[in-house]
């Protein structure tokens, strides 16, 4: 047993969980937090992205020491289709994530701490320590569950050297005018310097299995394609993220019986584009402004953030269906391409999470990218396996 119970330990040192200790430590400075992370460094080996229109000016001034890139624009590209859309587009890396909320946190951060147990208020490592704590948060990712409905957005990513310029000025963050191979298939280019680029080999598809040897060939060839001669691997990042077609909001959060949770875990999430830092920002932001942040107080506070979540993404579940249950899966890139030749304003708005029902209305009007027939069965579909109450 440890000496004087903790009034917060946060379990898992991810995203989600980093932000809340970070801002905590900003905002809070008198409460005895502890973060708890199993590797070496604090966010693991990710790159995570968003647009400024995600966030609130208040929002991208407090988060702008994180950022590691930002662009002023875009680009996507489709078989029909290759547009360049204005807007801020900023990534962050794990390396810089690390760099910056370990040192705010400084002994607070507990590195190479292997969890085995976690409840609302105590964890017991692997060693046989005990934590206590007046509440725990769970951030240790994705949860598997019977409640859920699920399509996986999986992904392979190279950092690499080029020998000669690559000749990109902006991100592109979907060409998907490459071989589909099963599903929907894109490659995202992030471009850090001159000759230094991220190359993401993506596919929306039914199952989280995956063949990285594959993605690595997808990378090669589409390097190749663009001239682009590669002179070193400098790191490779992976990733499987769900992509919720349909739920049952209240049996999931009943199966977290009272263990308050963030990121992942809770839910907080595009539901269609699995990004998640807009969430876990807003997230550690309630919670830093809570008074009482006891395990039951926590529970029902991150419980309301994630229903709120789950009412306002209910469109894009819809929208998950049938990108996945209407018509072929190599060609569910023509939704897609639809998609990206509306306005920029209803685009900006689908990132943030945020459609108006003209949005909506906007998206669904016109002809079909998908069969009309099966595209209505889509929508109406839940999943070939019971959930209860979905939806």
């Amino acid at each position: 047993m440890s000496g004087q119970p903790w009034d917060l330990i946060l379990a898992g040192g991810g995203l989600a969980n980093g932000l809340i200790a970070w801002r905590l430590a900003q905002r809070r400075p008198e409460l005895r937090i502890l973060l708890l992370e199993q590797g070496e460094h604090l966010g693991g080996n990710h790159t995570w992205s968003f647009h400024d229109s995600d966030l609130d000016a208040g929002q991208l001034a407090w988060i702008a020491p994180l950022l590691s890139h930002r662009w002023p624009r875009y680009e996507v590209v489709f078989p029909q289709l290759r547009r360049t859309l204005e807007g801020g587009y900023a990534s962050i890396a794990s390396q810089d994530f690390a760099r910056v909320v370990e040192a705010a946190l400084g002994p607070a951060l507990r590195l190479r701490a292997r969890i085995a147990t976690v409840s609302p208020t105590r964890v017991v490592l692997e060693d046989g320590e005990v934590l206590e704590a007046r509440a725990v948060i769970d951030g240790r990712g994705m949860r598997a569950s019977s409640r859920l409905a699920l399509g996986w957005q999986t992904f392979l990513g190279q950092e690499v050297s080029l020998k000669e310029p690559h000749g990109l000025n902006a991100p592109i963050i979907m060409d998907a005018g490459v071989e589909q191979q099963g599903g929907y298939r894109f490659v995202y280019v992030l471009p850090f310097d001159t000759q230094r680029l991220l190359i993401e080999d993506t596919h929306y598809v039914d199952s989280a299995a995956w063949e990285p040897g594959r993605l690595r060939a997808n990378i090669a060839a589409y390097a190749q394609a663009r001239g682009w001669r590669i002179d070193q691997v400098l790191r490779e990042e992976e990733g499987r993220l769900p992509i919720v077609l349909a739920g049952d909001f209240n049996a999931y959060w009943d199966d977290l019986a009272g263990q308050p949770s963030a990121g992942l875990r809770a839910g907080l999430f595009h539901s269609t584009t699995g990004y998640s830092l807009p969430h876990a920002l807003r997230l550690a932001e309630r919670i830093a402004g809570m008074r009482a942040l006891d395990a039951p107080s926590l529970f029902a506070a991150i419980r309301d953030e994630a229903a709120q979540e789950w009412r306002r993404q209910r469109f894009f579940r819809l929208l998950n269906r049938m990108l996945f249950l209407a018509g072929s899966p190599d060609r569910r890139w023509r939704v897609m391409q639809r998609f990206y030749r509306l306005p920029a304003s209803l685009i900006r708005h689908f990132y943030a999470g945020r459609l108006s029902l003209q949005d909506k209305a906007r998206l669904l009007s016109g002809k079909p990218p998908v069969p009309v027939g099966q595209a209505f069965i889509a929508a109406c579909k839940i999943h070939p396996h019971q959930i209860g109450k979905a939806e």
